[in-house]
């Protein structure tokens, strides 16, 4: 999907030498605005700590208290450790999905390259932690059971496990690209009132879907912590 405007356009033409379609070169314009823009906002809130916070710095203790304790609901305390992956995902595919609702604005997210990026990353995350808390035995997570299964179930296993990338990267890339296509239509009809509804509804589906992917991406590392039976 090619905007007609965006404000970071100009990014197609000195990425097109590099055989990077529009596309590709939108989202990772906007990539590394989202970046810049999560490193300024972190590095404004962290300056000068005070023990009466100001409103960025409050503001942002909520938004990591809340990540963190859902981190700790959800895997325990030995899940604490992978705090700062799970924020890191968690806010970038945030602002990437909210992004988006600002004209002029591309979401990272609307590409699948990003998506599958973000899936790829909690996957090999997943078995590099089992391996690591398991050594060898990891490989009884895969074996099933019963142990005339085993063969069976482990090209079982093999193929769910690889079957999570294409679910994290197709759910979330398939709500925000098609969030993107309803807006441009209903702008294209009526830039002013028709498009309000679909923006507010974006900003529920920005919500959700990133609170989806932090949260299938603890279940699957907190699965591979597991002891294989």
């Amino acid at each position: 999907m090619v905007h007609p405007f965006l404000f970071l356009q100009f990014f197609r033409h000195l990425l097109a030498p590099l055989g990077i379609a529009e596309g590709g070169a939108d989202a990772i314009a906007y990539t590394w605005l989202i970046i810049a823009l999560l490193l300024i906002v972190s590095i404004l809130a962290t300056k000068g700590l005070k023990a009466v916070p100001g409103k960025l710095q409050n503001f942002m203790e909520v938004i990591i208290g809340g990540i963190e304790n859902m981190v700790v609901e959800t895997m325990g305390e030995h899940g604490k450790p992978f705090f700062p992956l799970i924020a890191t995902l968690a806010l970038f595919i945030l602002v990437s999905n909210l992004i988006g609702l600002i004209p002029g604005f591309f979401p990272p997210t609307a590409n699948i390259n990003t998506t599958a990026a973000c899936a790829v990353i909690v996957f090999v995350t997943t078995h590099i932690v089992g391996i690591k808390e398991h050594g060898v035995k990891y490989i009884k997570h895969f074996l099933g059971p019963i142990l005339w299964l085993a063969p069976m179930m482990f090209f079982i296993e093999v193929i769910g496990h690889f079957s999570r990338v294409i679910s994290l990267t197709l759910r979330l890339f398939g709500n925000m690209n098609g969030h993107e296509l309803v807006l441009m239509i209903f702008f294209g009809l009526a830039p002013f009132l028709v498009p309000l509804p679909m923006m507010l509804m974006g900003v529920l589906v920005s919500f959700i879907q990133a609170f989806v992917f932090m949260l299938l991406a603890m279940i699957y590392i907190q699965g591979s912590l597991e002891e294989g039976h």
